[in-house]
């Protein structure tokens, strides 16, 4: 899709061919400053689509605003048509606190498109949405897991959106998430738009992670190359696979954990995932895994009660055994294959926890 010429975010005109740092005001603080968003805007000189990249939604995530400053500072990134507006920090008020949440303690990523008369959160979400969401035809929404819990690198989407879809498999992460996301989120709401939004999951909070970074750089690069924003063609990983189920262990005791697994490696059903030790280093029990899976998501304390979740199962279309020798072949090629360079990031993910 070619957008228009003409584009304008917080009343300011940014031309064809031109990179734009802007300061958007979404609120105001206690003292009657401008709360702002910091926005790059890059644009080439031909007509192509908009994309936008956003993080920090939830404040506390900061991967996601690790990638997109690589992006911005790191190696050169020539648009070739289109546009691309980064949006490192969404959710200023949660960044400057370290927390999820806005000070009105609601969730800002449960409350667009927003409300031009609504509560704090509902108009800021109503300023991101018209100033940012509104001008794109794609965007990629970056997010981590919660507090004490890290994701294996993941894209969340509703596949059911044929342009959702492209995007999701262009990026290039081993695992899909087929999900529409919760009602208010920055992703559902533009992709009801008509803006096809998915979701990067992965890593933990308070962190910005190499093997994240790798991930997220790597996957906005193919999408930007899927839509002819950039020259080249995006990188494919080992294997790719559709979760449409996923499922939690519990502790069933309380206790400190010893794990015996990782994030994003593939299990089988009754292998163990952790062992649950009293404080006089009793084994209390063994947590086994139920079905076969991926380790999708994990507990990163240690320090469990009965009926906390430990393991994030995601159950795919494909079965551990077909992916292990995916993972396999192509460890078998040369170093420099793409999908080698992914499988080394996929490495250092795995040793999060």
């Amino acid at each position: 899709m070619a957008r228009s010429r003409q584009l304008k975010i917080g009343g300011v005109v940014i031309p064809p061919g031109e990179t734009r740092d802007l300061r958007l005001k979404v609120s105001e603080s206690y003292t009657g400053d401008a709360v702002v968003l910091p926005v790059r805007v890059i644009r080439a000189a031909r007509p192509g689509p908009n994309l936008f990249l956003a993080a920090a939604v939830h404040g506390d995530e900061l991967n996601g605003t690790g990638i997109i400053r690589e992006l911005m500072f790191g190696d050169p990134l020539p648009l070739r048509k289109g546009t691309l507006i980064c949006v490192p920090v969404v959710n200023v008020f949660g960044f400057e606190s370290h927390t999820r949440y806005l000070p009105d303690r609601r969730d800002l990523n449960r409350s667009f498109p927003g409300s031009e008369r609504g509560s704090l959160a509902g108009r800021i979400a109503r300023v991101i949405f018209r100033e940012i969401v509104a001008p794109c035809d794609f965007g990629i929404d970056f997010h981590t897991a919660a507090v004490r819990h890290t994701n294996f690198p993941n894209i969340r989407a509703d596949l059911a959106r044929p342009g959702v879809r492209r995007l999701a498999e262009a990026f290039g992460c081993e695992m899909i998430v087929s999900s529409q996301g919760p009602k208010g989120s920055l992703r559902r709401s533009a992709c009801e738009r008509g803006c096809p939004t998915v979701v990067l999951e992965a890593g933990e909070v308070w962190k910005v992670e190499p093997g994240v970074l790798d991930v997220g750089t790597r996957g906005v690069r193919n999408v930007l190359a899927d839509l002819g924003m950039v020259a080249g063609k995006p990188e494919k990983p080992a294997y790719q696979v559709t979760v449409r189920k996923t499922m939690w262990v519990r502790a069933e005791l309380g206790g400190l954990l010893r794990f015996h697994v990782s994030p994003g490696d593939l299990i089988e059903r009754g292998q163990p995932i952790a062992t649950n030790i009293s404080v006089f280093g009793d084994a209390r029990s063994v947590l086994t895994a139920p079905v076969d899976g991926i380790v999708l998501g994990m507990l990163t304390l240690p320090a469990v009660k009965p009926g906390e979740p430990v393991c994030h199962l995601a159950l795919p279309d494909r079965r551990p055994a077909a992916l292990r020798r995916a993972l396999a072949g192509r460890r078998a090629g040369a170093d420099d294959h793409p999908a080698t360079k992914i499988s080394k990031a996929r490495t250092t993910m795995r040793r999060l926890p």
